[in-house]
Parts: C-alpha cells; sequence; structure tokens
C-alpha cells in the first residue's frame, strides 16, 4: 500500500434491539444506539449523532493543522453541529432522504488575526475537511459560522 494511503477500518456487532457496538482500533467499543422514541433504548448516540461529532473531530484536525501551515494562531476553539432530517425517509417514505437535509456547523475561535486571514483558514479547511467534503459532495446543505470569542 502506498505511503501516501490511508487505511482505516471498524468491526461491528449488533447487540439487541437498535443497538450496535462498534470496534476501532485498540478502543474501547462504541455503543451506538436509538433513543427510546425511536424504539432503542438509549444506550449510546446514534450514528446520524456520531456522524455529527466525526465532523467536529474532522474540524478538530484540520483547523489546526491548517492554521500551523499558515502560521495562524489562535488559543481557544470549540465546535457545535445541529442536523435536521426528516424521519419520514428513515421509516420508508420514498420521496424523503433518509440522510440530513441540512447541517449548521458552527466554530467559535479565540484569535486576533485579521478577518482576511480568518477567511483564508476557512476556505483552506473547507475544501480540505473530508467529513465536511462528504457531506457537500451528498449535496446536505452546510450552513456553516465563524465566530470569534
Amino acid at each position: 500500500m502506498s505511503t501516501h494511503i490511508l487505511e482505516v477500518a471498524a468491526s461491528s456487532q449488533w447487540q439487541s434491539g437498535l443497538q450496535t457496538h462498534s470496534q476501532i482500533r485498540d478502543f474501547a467499543p462504541v455503543v451506538m444506539d436509538e433513543p427510546d422514541f425511536l424504539g432503542g433504548q438509549n444506550q449510546g448516540p446514534n450514528p446520524l449523532e456520531y456522524l455529527l461529532a466525526s465532523l467536529n473531530g474532522c474540524k478538530g484536525v484540520m483547523i489546526p493543522l491548517v492554521a500551523k501551515e499558515l502560521n495562524f494562531e489562535f488559543s481557544e476553539l470549540s465546535f457545535d453541529t445541529k442536523g435536521v432530517i426528516d424521519l419520514r425517509g428513515l421509516m420508508g417514505q420514498p420521496d424523503i432522504s433518509t440522510h440530513f437535509e441540512s447541517l449548521t456547523f458552527s466554530v467559535r475561535i479565540k484569535t486576533d488575526e485579521s478577518a482576511e486571514r480568518l477567511q483564508a483558514l476557512q476556505d483552506a479547511v473547507s475544501t480540505r475537511c473530508p467529513v465536511y467534503n462528504l457531506l457537500r459532495d451528498a449535496n446536505v446543505k452546510l450552513n456553516t459560522e465563524w465566530t470569534r470569542v
């Protein structure tokens, strides 16, 4: 395998009801379940919630990485992501998408850098973040908000 290729993997096992445990590398199993109102036992986040956390985590990798390349300094960084999904698609209605209709991704960053440099960081991160681009390429409406704190 090329040194430029990263292969990632997860192994998962259905437990019961709507619950699945996934093993990733040598970490403790990741528990996925649905909330009670969707028929689960609420024993862990659901897969879509993990996807939101994955977007936050991906930005948490890409922002510092790109900032370092740009000699962009910041001292605080936090994220919130909210998604909207029409449950009718998950329940089998054929004309309703089963994935997110829209996501609002909010970044709070503490920096003294100029507005132009902050925009350059935002632009570079948006083009390089794999999870963000996966969602964008799936035609999910992405609302991104960056706020200085």
